[in-house]
């Protein structure tokens, strides 16, 4: 019809726009949707495409230590792309970091912080929204899950910013969304409770297998996350003598890499098998400590003997 011939030339209005300026990913990114557009699919991404839109983003490289929480964010968000786009990763995923620099996940447990640290969680799916979503009516549906226990006033802002970013808000308060599809995408963020995670598996190995993206989990125990899924991203710092003496990094499709924070050197890299709590998704943090440990106490020493 004539309705539909103004939609698809204002789509490919689009993207020979964001042809021009973004990269060959956006590109096929754009030329799936057209295609599904154009042969009468139901308008959603399936799996399969899913693959194929992120799947130039699966490529590895040096893993460093982030400069700030906008690098951090960036690292994040390339890692959880390149999963989404690899064939060897599951359809459960993880993204795991401390939310407020310089402070642990959850703050220092005053009211305030809680609240910056909602925000800032809520300011990280945004930016990750607009990745895997850049025009908001095309592309994969993105779903923002969050969890039973949120409050009021932050499900509100929410469903607010999800709507602007184009995407779907569902609160698990209201149980498990009813229309996902294979090739959505679901972001589960600050699960809390037995329920939302037991929510996310369920999403995630359904029949359409739907990738979900758990992001900075609560309250986690060794049933939460199953050794089966898969960490698209992990940044942990670990202390020495009370101070940040390196960190523990996992960006997909690299492997786990322990960084001396004084020398920025990676001191250890270890894989799934080696770091990861039996049957979870937990990283054994002991031997990474352990690397931290030995390089601050071996350049101590050197320092004295310089000294002398």
């Amino acid at each position: 019809s004539t309705f539909q011939q103004n939609i698809y030339e204002q789509r490919s209005a689009v993207v020979y726009q964001l042809a021009t300026m973004k990269s060959a990913q956006f590109l096929l990114f754009f030329h799936v949707t057209l295609l599904e557009y154009c042969t009468g699919f139901s308008g959603r991404t399936s799996s399969s495409n899913l693959k194929m839109i992120f799947g130039a983003a699966s490529s590895g490289g040096k893993v460093e230590i982030p400069k700030d929480s906008s690098a951090r964010d960036r690292q994040a968000i390339a890692g959880i792309k390149a999963a989404m786009g690899s064939s060897s990763a599951s359809s459960l995923l993880e993204c795991e970091f401390p939310a407020l620099e310089q402070l642990n996940k959850l703050g220092d447990g005053s009211l305030r912080s809680a609240k910056e640290a909602e925000q800032a969680n809520l300011d990280f799916v945004m930016k990750l929204i607009k990745e895997l979503k850049p025009v908001p009516f095309l592309g994969p549906r993105v779903w923002l899950l969050t969890s039973s226990a949120s409050s009021k006033s932050f499900n509100s802002a929410a469903a607010m910013k999800s709507k602007a970013a184009g995407a779907v808000y569902h609160s698990l308060r209201n149980g498990l969304p009813t229309d996902v599809d294979g090739g959505d995408i679901v972001l589960l963020l600050n699960p809390s409770s037995r329920g939302d995670y037991s929510a996310a598996k369920t999403v995630a190995f359904s029949e359409v297998s739907t990738s979900v993206v758990i992001i900075n989990g609560f309250a986690k125990d060794q049933k939460s996350v199953p050794g089966s899924a898969t960490m698209a991203y992990y940044y942990k710092p670990l202390t020495y003598n009370s101070q940040i003496a390196g960190y523990l990094i996992r960006k997909f499709p690299e492997k786990w890499t322990t960084i001396d924070a004084a020398t920025k050197e990676t001191v250890l890299v270890t894989s799934d098998n080696d770091i990861l709590v039996k049957g979870t998704n937990t990283p054994d943090l002991r031997n990474s400590v352990r690397a931290i440990q030995k390089a601050f106490d071996t350049r101590a020493i050197m320092e004295r003997k310089s000294r002398t």
